[in-house]
């Protein structure tokens, strides 16, 4: 079975509260950034590329202490593709996005509404677990 990693993160922002941007994939589906991870990266060094090619981002801060690990199988050409995600936590105080190709829309929305727009429960349960570090830390 073919097996993929992939890295990226929840990336937030802070204005008078905390704000997640969802991206709306060329499938329908509203996920975080993330990709593959190339040959000679780490799993941060691919978040960090990931965000910057898929959003314009630069301006981004890795938080450190939170990583959330998922695993998922998916078809792709008849094949079953096991792929493993590890999701970072991503701060940046930049309100514009330039997205890529990839993408057909983004928000930036506050936790409730962030949890009801993601498509997939990894993703709610991902966003739940950086919220509740959010809050452990006194991000609120």
């Amino acid at each position: 079975m073919a097996r993929e990693i992939s890295a990226g993160a929840v990336v937030f922002k802070r204005n008078k509260d905390i704000k997640f941007l969802l991206l709306n994939y060329e499938s329908g589906h509203w996920d975080f950034p993330k990709g593959n991870v190339e040959k000679g990266e780490d799993k941060r060094e691919t978040a960090i590329r990931e965000i910057r090619e898929e959003t314009s981002l630069k301006n981004i801060k890795i938080i450190e202490g939170f990583e959330n690990k998922i695993s998922y199988f998916y078809k792709r050409e008849g094949k079953t593709i096991y792929k493993e995600v590890t999701f970072y936590l991503a701060e940046t105080t930049t309100d514009t996005v330039s997205l890529s190709y990839e993408h057909r829309d983004y928000v930036w929305l506050n936790y409730q509404d962030a949890i009801k727009k993601l498509t997939y429960k990894n993703a709610k349960e991902t966003l739940k677990k950086a919220w509740e570090f959010l809050n452990a830390a006194g991000g609120q």
